[in-house]
C-alpha cells in the first residue's frame, strides 16, 4: 500500500500546489530532522494545511470534515483515551453499531488504525482533518486533558517548593470563583514549575502568550527568546489568574494593563519577581520579570568592560556634582550599571538618594523611592522633594520628560552628582536628543560631565569553545586591525547540553564612554548633528561600541557575529 508520503507527492504536484523544487527542499529538510512531510511543507510556507488536507481528500477519496462546524458527544470521546488521540492526531467524531468514524490527519497510518481497532473492538471509518484542528478539538473535547498533560509536564519537576514572601489580600466575593480556580493544585503545580523553570535556566523574563489556538510560553536567556513546552490552551486563564492573586493584582480585571509584584523563596534563595499584565485581542498577556540578586553583578569591576572604561567610569563616579548619563536600548543593562556605580560611590559619609519606576533591586543603605504617577509622585515630584532632604549623590532610574531633565540638570548644577538613563542608541545622540527636549547648549555644558552609551554580548560557552579563521575578506571590511605577522583566531560556541545548544552562556557589557573636554563643550553650543560629535569624541580617544566589541572578538569572550548582531557599523 502507498504511504501517505507518496500520495501526497502525487496530489500536489498534479494539482500544482507545490513546485518540484519546493518538494525537493521539503523532502531534504524532512531527511535532516525528521518529521511528517505535510507538516514541513506546511512550516515552509509552501501550501496551506486546509489547502492540503482538501487535495488529499480529493486524491484519497476519503471525506473531509471541518471540525470547527462539527459538535463531537462527549460520550463518544471516551471510546479512545486523551494520550491515543494525541500520539496519532486522531479524534473519534461518530459512533453507529460497530463503526466508529475517525477524523485523522493521515488517514494512511495503518498502524494507527489497527492500534485503535485492537484497543476498542470497533471498526474504524477514517476521514481527513487538519492535524491543527484535530489538536485543538482534542483540547476542547476531552475534560480531564489538563490533568494529563500538566502530570506529563511536572513530573520532571525537582520536589523544591516555593514559598510566597508576601501578604494576601483581601478577595473580594466577585473574585472569589476566579481565585478559587487559581489555587486549584494543578494552576498552583503548573505556575510554580515556570518560576522555577526561569530561574534554574537563569531567564531574565517569562512570557505568557495566548496565541488563536494554543498557548505560548518563551524565555528570555541571554537576550534571546526561547519558545519552550507549554501546557494546553484552556490553561491559560487559570495560570494568568495565579499570577494576578500572587501579584495582589485584580483578577476580575480583564480589559486593562496591570503591573504587580511579588517575592518568592525558590532554590534557596529569595528572588524578585516583576508582573505585567497586558490585553491582547486573544487573551491577556503576562510577562514576569525575574530579579535574582545572587545573578545580579552589582559590581563596577565585575560588569564585562574594559579596564580602561572601569577608569573612566570611576574617575566620573568621584566627581563632587554633575550629571553621568548611561544610555542604550530596553534590557541592555543600563540599570545594572547605574546601581554597579552607585554602590562604587556609596560610604558612610553620603547620602544617596534613588527615584525608579520601579525600584528593582534594594540596596542597603541607599534612599529608594518608587515613583507612582497615578497617584501624582512622578519622577519631577519625587526630584524635588529629594533636594530638600540633602542629598549627595541623585538617581533618576529614567529620563522621560523635559521636566525630568530640567530638575535633573538643576541639580546638576547646584551641588550634586545625578546619575540617570535616557533611551538613545549612541553616547553622542544623548546629547543631540537632550537638546531636541529642549536643553539649552549651556546648560548640557555647565551639567553633563559623561555619557556611556552600553550593550550587553552573550559570552561564548568555555564548554564548547573552539577556534575558526576568517576571511581576510571580512576582516578587511570590518576594518579589523590586528598584528600582520600572524592570523587572527576567533571563536565560537558549537553548542552544548551546557549552553542549550545556543554556543553561548552568560553575558557582557561593552562600553563606549564619551567625556565632555572643552573642545567637546565648543562643539556642543553650535548645536551639531550627531555624528560630528562623535567624530570629535574619536579623535579624542573614544572607542565606539563596534569597537569594543571587535576588542572582546580577538579575546575570544565573544564571537564576531555576535558583536555584528548587537552592534551598528561605525561608517
Amino acid at each position: 500500500m502507498a504511504s501517505l508520503k507518496d500520495h501526497l507527492t502525487e496530489v500536489l504536484i498534479n494539482k500544482k500546489l507545490i513546485t518540484q523544487e519546493q518538494l525537493n527542499t521539503a523532502l531534504k529538510l524532512q531527511e535532516a530532522k525528521g518529521g511528517r512531510l505535510s507538516d514541513i511543507l506546511v512550516e515552509l510556507n509552501f501550501v496551506k494545511e486546509s489547502e492540503l488536507a482538501t487535495a488529499l481528500s480529493e486524491g484519497l477519496g476519503f471525506p473531509l470534515i471541518d471540525l470547527k462546524r462539527f459538535k463531537i458527544d462527549p460520550e463518544v470521546t471516551k471510546i479512545i483515551p486523551v494520550d491515543i488521540a494525541f500520539h496519532y492526531q486522531i479524534i473519534p467524531v461518530s459512533k453507529m453499531g460497530d463503526t466508529v468514524t475517525l477524523a485523522m490527519a493521515d488517514p494512511l497510518n495503518i498502524f494507527a488504525i489497527d492500534h485503535v481497532e485492537s484497543l476498542t473492538g470497533y471498526k474504524i471509518n477514517p476521514i481527513i482533518s487538519t492535524s491543527q484542528d484535530i489538536l485543538q478539538t482534542v483540547e476542547l473535547s476531552y475534560p480531564d486533558i489538563t490533568g494529563g498533560v500538566i502530570d506529563n509536564i511536572v513530573k520532571e519537576m525537582s520536589a523544591s517548593s516555593i514559598e510566597l514572601v508576601k501578604e494576601e489580600r483581601e478577595i473580594l466575593p466577585a473574585d472569589q470563583e476566579l481565585d478559587s480556580i487559581s489555587r486549584q493544585a494543578p494552576v498552583i503545580n503548573v505556575t510554580n514549575m515556570l518560576l522555577e523553570e526561569g530561574v534554574k535556566k537563569k531567564a531574565s523574563d517569562i512570557l505568557i502568550e495566548p496565541l488563536e489556538r494554543k498557548l505560548r510560553i518563551r524565555f528570555r536567556i541571554d537576550g534571546i527568546l526561547y519558545e519552550q513546552q507549554a501546557p494546553p490552551k484552556n490553561m491559560h486563564a487559570p495560570i494568568v489568574s495565579r499570577i494576578k492573586v500572587i501579584s495582589n493584582l485584580n483578577i476580575a480585571e480583564h480589559r486593562v494593563p496591570q503591573d504587580g509584584r511579588f517575592k518568592a523563596r525558590l532554590l534557596g534563595r529569595s528572588i524578585d519577581f516583576r508582573v505585567s499584565i497586558l490585553p491582547s485581542a486573544t487573551g491577556e498577556k503576562a510577562a514576569i520579570r525575574i530579579l535574582d540578586k545572587s545573578t545580579a553583578t552589582l559590581d563596577i569591576e565585575k560588569l564585562g568592560f574594559t579596564p580602561e572604561a572601569i577608569s573612566k567610569l570611576k574617575k566620573m563616579a568621584k566627581l563632587p556634582h554633575g550629571m553621568l548619563l548611561v544610555c542604550g536600548p530596553t534590557g541592555s543593562g543600563k540599570t545594572t550599571t547605574l546601581y554597579s556605580i552607585l554602590k562604587f560611590t556609596d560610604s558612610p559619609e553620603k547620602n544617596l538618594v534613588t527615584v525608579e519606576d520601579p525600584v528593582e533591586y534594594q540596596l542597603e543603605g541607599i534612599n529608594q523611592v518608587t515613583a507612582r504617577p497615578e497617584i501624582g509622585l512622578t519622577f519631577a515630584g519625587a526630584l524635588r522633594s529629594i533636594l530638600r532632604q540633602d542629598p549627595n549623590i541623585i538617581m533618576i532610574g529614567e529620563i522621560r520628560d523635559f521636566e525630568t531633565v530640567d530638575i535633573a540638570i538643576k541639580s546638576a548644577l547646584t551641588g550634586h552628582l545625578v546619575l540617570s538613563s535616557l533611551h538613545t542608541t549612541t553616547a553622542s545622540g544623548a546629547i543631540v536628543r537632550l537638546i531636541n527636549m529642549g536643553i539649552e547648549p549651556y546648560l548640557i555644558n555647565s551639567s553633563l560631565a559623561c555619557v556611556v552609551s552600553q550593550r550587553l554580548v552573550r559570552k561564548i560557552c568555555p564548554y564548547c569553545k573552539e577556534s575558526y579563521i576568517v576571511k581576510k575578506e571580512l576582516i578587511d571590511s570590518l576594518k579589523i586591525h590586528t598584528d600582520s605577522n600572524k592570523k587572527p583566531e576567533f571563536f565560537r560556541g558549537k553548542g552544548c547540553t551546557q549552553c542549550f545548544n545556543s554556543g553561548y552562556s552568560g553575558r557582557l557589557g561593552i562600553a563606549e564612554i564619551l567625556i565632555l573636554s572643552s573642545s567637546l563643550r565648543e562643539l556642543i553650543l553650535d548645536r551639531p548633528q550627531e555624528h560630528f560629535i562623535k567624530q570629535q569624541a574619536c579623535k579624542e580617544g573614544m572607542k565606539t561600541l563596534r569597537q569594543e566589541g571587535i576588542d572582546a572578538v580577538l579575546k575570544g569572550l565573544t564571537s564576531l557575529e555576535e558583536v555584528l548582531r548587537v552592534t551598528a557599523s561605525d561608517d
